[in-house]
């Protein structure tokens, strides 16, 4: 079955997040695969496990608790989110393939423009020299998944100054802009799920 690609542009995260659960909430065996690429306003989102400790400053920008693994991150214009709509019972993976499937995809993503990323099993997401460049964080409902991954690549990072980002007081974060890597958000998207669909239809 064809997996269904939407560009939605910039779009506000509750917004996002409420379509995504009543798509998941109303699909049945028969219901396409989708993965949506999106940027969003300044945010921050609260997982399922965060702890408003890790939030030091918010500086009037939104905090939203919503419904993935994880801690608390920043999303914001220049961020790559790709969320991924997955019936994974029917795709027979579990959640950490997917996991393992996003990572991978950002990191050989980043190999192309030169970048040398890692994935760390103890704390997922991708990782530059130490410094976060990549986050990963899902839901599963009836058997299948939604949320998915955001990837920095030209924003303002100064939000994240204000967070214990993914729970780690001294986690410093990156972008491919910082990398000498300058490229359009939508056209970094394009490796991106082509890596995705890679790995989860093998």
């Amino acid at each position: 079955m064809q997996t269904v690609l939407k560009r939605l542009g910039r779009q506000e995260y509750q917004d996002i997040w409420q379509k995504m659960q009543a798509f998941t909430l109303a699909r049945d065996e028969h219901t396409a695969d989708e993965i949506w690429i999106v940027e969003h306003p300044p945010v921050y989102t609260l997982g399922l496990n965060g702890k408003r400790e890790h939030l030091l400053n918010s500086h009037q920008i939104p905090v939203i608790k919503t419904d993935r693994g994880g801690q608390v991150t920043y999303h914001g214009p220049g961020q790559l989110v790709v969320y991924v709509l997955l019936d994974i019972e029917r795709l027979s993976i579990g959640v950490r393939d997917v996991v393992t499937a996003l990572e991978q995809a950002m990191v050989s993503t980043l190999s192309e423009y030169g970048i040398q990323a890692i994935a760390k099993p103890e704390a997922p997401g991708v990782y530059v020299n130490n410094q976060k460049i990549g986050s990963v964080g899902l839901r599963v409902k009836k058997g299948c998944c939604y949320h998915g991954l955001s990837l920095n690549n030209h924003m303002d990072l100064s939000p994240f100054n204000d967070i214990n980002t993914c729970g780690y007081s001294d986690l410093e974060v990156t972008q491919l802009a910082d990398l000498n890597v300058i490229i359009n958000t939508y056209e970094l998207a394009v490796p991106v799920v082509h890596h995705i669909l890679q790995a989860i239809k093998k």
